[in-house]
């Protein structure tokens, strides 16, 4: 699985008991309320994950997150636009109301990244920075 992100947050939940885990694109911090994408949002998207997981069989107790993204793409619009930031702290956030480890990030900065997940890989997780940079969590 592959996810082009900018100041999108890319997260990883694994299940090393199970060699399995999922991958979400999370656009927005907030929901709002709204229903209708529950996939969009991190209030939303991580409770809809772990249920997934859960379906299947993970533990939540065991999984692991990995996140990267977070980029602040437009430097002039100051910190209440940067919705780099404001994801990757609500992503922070979410996982640690619901109990989950977070073992390793590749967040922030100015460049956009391309995030390939290898869940049979041990939960490998590859980032191509658009500046070139080249790392795995």
């Amino acid at each position: 699985m592959t996810i082009g992100l900018g100041s999108c947050i890319g997260l990883t939940l694994y299940d090393p008991q199970r060699k399995t885990g999922a991958m979400v694109h999370i656009m927005l911090p907030e929901s709002g309320g709204r229903t209708d994408r529950p996939g969009k949002y991190a209030d939303t998207a991580i409770p809809l994950l772990l249920k997934e997981l859960d379906a299947i069989g993970c533990n939540k107790r065991t999984l692991i997150a990995k996140i990267s993204g977070g980029a602040c793409m437009f430097e002039y619009f100051g910190t209440n636009l940067n919705i780099g930031q404001r994801n990757t702290e609500k992503v922070r956030s979410v996982l640690k109301e619901l109990g989950i480890k977070l073992s390793a990030e590749d967040v922030g900065g100015k460049v956009g990244r391309s995030v390939t997940f290898f869940p049979a890989n041990g939960g490998k997780v590859s980032i191509r920075r658009a500046d070139g940079v080249t790392s795995e969590l």
